[in-house]
């Protein structure tokens, strides 16, 4: 519908792309004077209740996303029965007319795309939203291989997400997506989940390495009996300067076994780096990745028949154990003083002290005696002036025995 305008507001321009459910306007925004994108629901579709809902709900689910590698929706509306959606114009190409156009591209640019729409994709499911269909034609890229420059990537095309926390409109059992971009769970009709995305981004970077799909089938029955039977190609078989190891990672994303693909869109993003340094990211045979986590949602992907995954716990540091405290040692006891040692001047002195007062003694009792007898001999005196001690002991022993004859 080139030409004519929505609500009063939006002049409808050139047509950019069209899809199955919408197609897609440049268009001039008369308030805010900037050209935008504007998607309008297919007229075939606008009386179909089931897919009004969810082309609202696109615009109600990108709306909360604001992120450079995510196309910002800025309206929505609806008018004369025409329900559209206004968006952010990104004045660049598709990755679907990128590999139409050029083929595949060097490996360090198809890495980058790669790394840039996880680093989009990682944003949507912490809140909550599985994008359900990533392909080359919802890759918006600027500059590098268009142009030159710097390269932006950016994610568009919500049509189909779904709102986890919201009521489902996409039941498990029907399958929503193009074929050759859906992972096999999807393909049996189970429900979509983050390790959908990130397979279906593994195959777009395979295409963008090899300019080719890993699987091609002509309906879902044959496209889901090649993804049970069969195992891709690394893509260096197809393109000799894809290393080794990036096309390691490139496949981890293809496993057939959400359990052993990366457990999110951001780990993804980290093996197609370590793959471009030339670090090997697969997985040993029987080993699993991390289950898959909706920050959004709080809720976990994982098999029922699994245990909860053994958390691990860095042991502490050894620690030092406080030293025992012993008593203090009791105050010792005070000895008594010991006899002090007497000098050889000090003894002496003392022995002649004790003969002397043995002497005086002696004389006192001899002195006695003389009185109490009655004999009326005079008793002799030796005067003892001058004598030696020892010979004055004599004299008193020998005058003791006359006096008492």
């Amino acid at each position: 519908m080139e030409g004519g305008s929505l609500s009063g507001r939006y002049e409808i321009g050139d047509r950019l792309g069209s899809g199955g459910m919408s197609n897609v306007y440049r268009a001039t925004d008369r308030i805010l004077e900037r050209t935008v994108a504007v998607k309008i629901l297919a007229e075939h579709l606008s009386d179909d209740e089931r897919f009004v809902a969810r082309f609202r709900r696109e615009a109600l689910a990108v709306a909360k996303l604001i992120h450079p590698n995510i196309v910002q929706v800025y309206d929505t509306g609806v008018d004369a029965d025409r329900h559209y959606i206004v968006m952010e114009y990104v004045e660049g190409r598709s990755g679907a007319q990128i590999l139409q156009g050029q083929g595949p591209l060097d490996f360090e640019t198809a890495a980058e795309i790669g790394i840039q729409a996880c680093t989009g994709l990682d944003y949507a499911h912490r809140r909550g939203i599985i994008h359900r269909d990533v392909k080359p034609g919802n890759l918006m890229i600027v500059g590098g291989p268009v142009g030159g420059g710097e390269m932006t990537v950016k994610l568009t095309d919500f049509g189909i997400a779904r709102a986890i926390e919201q009521t489902r409109i996409t039941q498990v059992g029907s399958v929503v997506g193009t074929a050759a971009y859906l992972a096999p769970e999807q393909v049996r009709g189970e429900e979509a989940t983050p390790a959908t995305d990130v397979y279906a981004l593994g195959v777009v970077t395979y295409q963008f390495l090899t300019g080719r799909l890993p699987y091609e089938g002509s309906s879902l029955a044959e496209l889901a009996v090649r993804q049970q039977n069969e195992t891709p190609l690394p893509p260096s078989t197809y393109n000799d300067n894809v290393p080794e190891t990036l096309g390691g990672a490139v496949l981890r994303a293809l496993e057939g076994d959400s359990m052993r693909r990366y457990g999110s869109a951001g780990e993804l993003a980290g093996g197609l780096r370590l793959g471009l340094q030339g670090e090997d990211v697969t997985l040993p045979a029987g080993e699993e990745s991390t289950p898959t986590r909706v920050l959004g949602g709080e809720a976990t992907t994982r098999r029922l028949d699994q245990t909860e995954p053994t958390e691990y716990r860095p042991a502490p540091s050894p620690s030092r154990r406080p030293a025992a405290r012993h008593a203090p040692p009791p105050p010792p006891q005070p000895q008594p003083p010991g006899p002090k040692k007497r000098g050889a001047f000090s003894r002496f002195a003392r022995f002649s002290m004790a003969t002397i007062a043995l002497v005086l003694i002696a004389a006192a009792v001899a002195a006695a005696v003389i009185y109490a007898t009655d004999t009326a001999t005079s008793v002799r005196v030796t005067d003892v002036a001058g004598e030696s001690i020892d010979r004055v002991v004599e004299e008193l022993k020998e005058l003791v025995e006359r006096n008492t004859e």
